[in-house]
């Protein structure tokens, strides 16, 4: 008992205030976090795994004294040293608050560092006794040191324990950990427990068994986050079942709050039906299923509407089982997308493609569905293994085909809009579910390519008359050129061979142009066949589409409905005059239009064009001749059948040089004759030579030498 006493009284010594213990709980709930919490918490249950916790308390030494004879001698000793105590605490203190004794600061100082050095228990004169002491044996000691240890729970750092709330007291709560110091925490760490009473069990997390004022430090807020990430991470691997509250609204979801750590809920997971109002959730308590997790930031995702998919699983189940092909359901529209609707079915979804709504054509669901309809619909076909319903709405009435009027034959009259466009032609609607083609071959009697794309328009109307129709396959083409008489019954007498007419250039080719002259009738002209005397790369250099132009029938081919155009025949041929006007030798000026590689384009007097080769377009210092510039050519080639010519300036200047070297000779050759001419008279005149007539003939005879010599050089 007396041992009982003296450690009471060394506790209430050492009990510390609440606002202590308030201040240092809030610090530490600042300063650590969940990841920290989780490693001391496993850290503790390894070290307890392999060392053995043993607590100790302090042992009370009873005062022996040597002359314990009398009692009252000893009493008196007991004042004298409680007084001694007394007299050194007041000294103490007016140590402290002197400044000017250097002594009393020495002995101050040195007190102070005792005390940092010294624990809580250090402090303690174990040595003290009073009147009510005993005096024990080591092996009593040891008794009662045992029995104490095992009246105590065991209690390790880091670790969550479970205590009872023995007092709540000025905002102050204290737990009862059945250790040998009950743990004080601030009342704020219990606000989602408003009825908390005296006796109620709590679960805290031991951060320090003692501090350095000897002290247990607990919080209940690092035991709430790490039992909360406990059941995070048991739900996502174990898929049990957790609460949480919807504390606000965020982007794409909702923000849960699940004992304590904050989770994300995303809206395609709140409910198997798509969610518009979100604020109409938050504030409310739901179950939840873990979905992902992410350790490293100690967060996770959760779902509501995997709980409800689980309540139906036996639900769709045991509707999938009773399913059959060709059975009639009913089932409301929840969802509507561009491919189809989705119904459900009471407990288990089918789809309803766009194709199965209604017999006739439609380019969006919504034109015959809304949400939340309910309809009728028949099964087509499902799947049990992959859970897939296939759904239709317009198997429940007959095929337009099988209740067609018989009087829809070919050769009949039928109107409809256009609801498909494609590359070969254009699908016409008479009736819902009821089509017919319309090939592009069919729109127009002429032979002139026509893009469907382009001819026709969505839901415009048309005119058509049936070709052909098989009940059967469920088939029908249609023609709108068969609505009017067929142009060419009577082309011959219309468009004789010969005949001239206009019409409008409709497209252009690299090989000629195509010309309608009415509607219907066509024919192309031959690239070759716009122009006597001028050649054409391609056809856009002499028109473009939409312009009119002349051309003359030279063909008629009636069974593959073609004609022959040609617009040069308008005019005489040329050509048989060319070839006086521009015989081979002659020379005429001509102007450069293009040159390339080959050689170069000239145009001749009448607007004809010749070809002059690379090298017989060089000019006399060298280079070559540029478009646009005049030259004087010679006619080299002229081809009536092929209509071609060429020419040349190279020979032209050749021809000019040889003109000029026969000229020189013809005026050498006529001056020798005259000299000999006059030679010759000369001596038939003279009867008598004198010694200077003699001179003069020398000098002549020597001039007629050098003549002849420069006749020689130049052969």
């Amino acid at each position: 008992m007396l041992l009982e006493e003296e450690k009471n009284n060394l506790e209430e010594n050492e009990e510390p205030t609440s606002e202590e213990t308030s201040s240092e709980e809030n610090s530490g709930e600042e300063v650590t976090e969940i990841e920290e919490v989780k490693e001391k918490a496993e850290a503790a249950a390894e070290e307890a795994k392999t060392e053995k916790t043993e607590e100790k308390a302090p042992v009370i030494e009873a005062s022996t004294e040597e002359d314990s004879e009398e009692e009252d001698d000893s009493d008196d000793a007991d004042d004298d040293e409680d007084s001694d105590d007394e007299d050194s605490d007041e000294e103490g203190s007016d140590d402290d608050s002197s400044d000017d004794d250097d002594d009393d600061e020495d002995d101050v100082e040195l007190n102070m560092e005792d005390e940092e050095e010294e624990s809580a228990h250090d402090a303690f004169d174990w040595s003290r006794g009073n009147k009510r002491s005993a005096n024990y044996t080591e092996e009593e000691k040891e008794e009662y040191l045992k029995q104490y240890d095992s009246t105590l729970s065991a209690v390790g750092e880091s670790t969550i324990v479970s205590g009872l709330i023995t007092a709540i007291h000025d905002g102050d709560v204290v737990i009862d950990l059945n250790y040998k110091s009950d743990g004080l925490l601030s009342l704020s760490e219990f606000r989602d427990m408003p009825d908390l009473e005296v006796g109620d069990s709590v679960e805290v997390y031991v951060e320090q068994k003692e501090d350095s004022r000897g002290r247990l430090v607990l919080s209940r807020r690092k035991a709430k986050l790490l039992r909360a990430w406990e059941a995070i991470r048991d739900s996502y691997e174990n898929g049990t079942v957790i609460k949480g509250t919807v504390i606000s609204k965020t982007k794409g979801g909702l923000i849960v709050d699940a004992g304590g750590l904050e989770t994300f809920l995303p809206g395609s997971q709140i409910d198997i039906k798509p969610i518009i109002d979100y604020d109409s959730y938050v504030g409310k308590t739901m179950e939840f299923k873990v979905v992902k997790i992410n350790e490293t930031i100690k967060n996770a995702v959760v779902s509501h509407k995997a709980l409800i998919e689980s309540d139906l699983a036996e639900q769709r189940e045991a509707i999938i089982a009773s399913l059959e092909k060709g059975q009639v359901l009913e089932g409301i529209v929840k969802n509507i997308t561009d491919f189809g609707a989705f119904l459900d079915l009471g407990g288990v979804d089918g789809l309803l493609y766009i194709t199965d709504i209604s017999w006739g054509r439609i380019n969006h669901p919504s034109e015959v569905l809304e949400l939340n309809q309910k309809i009728s619909v028949v099964v087509l076909d499902f799947d049990e293994n992959k859970k897939r319903i296939s759904l239709g709405l317009k198997q429940l009435q007959p095929h337009p085909w099988e209740v067609l009027d018989e009087s829809i034959q070919e050769g009949s009259n039928v109107s409809g809009r256009i609801v498909n466009i494609e590359d070969y032609g254009a699908f016409l609607e008479i009736q819902p579910g009821v089509e017919g083609l319309i090939h592009v071959s069919e729109v127009s009697w002429s032979n002139q390519p026509i893009n469907a794309r382009e001819f026709f328009n969505l839901n415009q109307e048309y005119q058509a008359k049936i070709v052909t129709i098989d009940r059967e396959e469920r088939k029908m083409s249609l023609s709108l050129k068969q609505l009017t008489k067929d142009p060419w019954s009577d082309i011959e007498e219309r468009f004789p061979v010969n005949s001239r007419h206009s019409g409008e250039v409709k497209n252009l080719t690299p090989y000629g142009v195509f010309v309608e002259l009415e509607e219907g009738i066509g024919g192309m002209v031959h690239i070759s066949d716009l122009s006597w005397t001028k050649r054409f790369s391609h056809p856009s250099e002499f028109t473009k589409v939409g312009k009119d132009i002349d051309c003359v029938i030279l063909d008629i081919d009636k069974d593959n409905r073609k004609l022959s155009l040609g617009h040069k025949q308008i005019e005489e041929n040329p050509w048989d005059t060319f070839e006086n006007v521009f015989p081979i030798g002659s020379y005429h000026e001509a102007t450069v239009l293009r040159r390339d590689d080959r050689g170069a384009i000239v145009q001749l007097p009448y607007g004809l064009e010749a070809f002059a080769p690379i090298k017989h377009i060089r000019k006399e210092d060298g280079n070559y001749a540029d478009p646009e510039e005049v030259l004087t050519v010679k006619v080299i080639e002229f081809n009536r059948d092929d209509k071609r010519i060429l020419v040349s300036h190279l020979r032209y200047l050749d021809d000019i040089r040889r003109e000029a070297d026969e000229q020189v000779k013809k005026e050498r050759t006529a001056e020798r004759k005259q000299t000999r001419d006059a030679v010759k008279k000369t001596q038939s005149n003279v009867q008598r030579s004198t010694l200077g007539e003699l001179d003069a003939l020398a000098q002549l005879k020597q001039q007629l030498g050098d003549q002849d010599e420069e006749e020689e050089d130049d052969k």
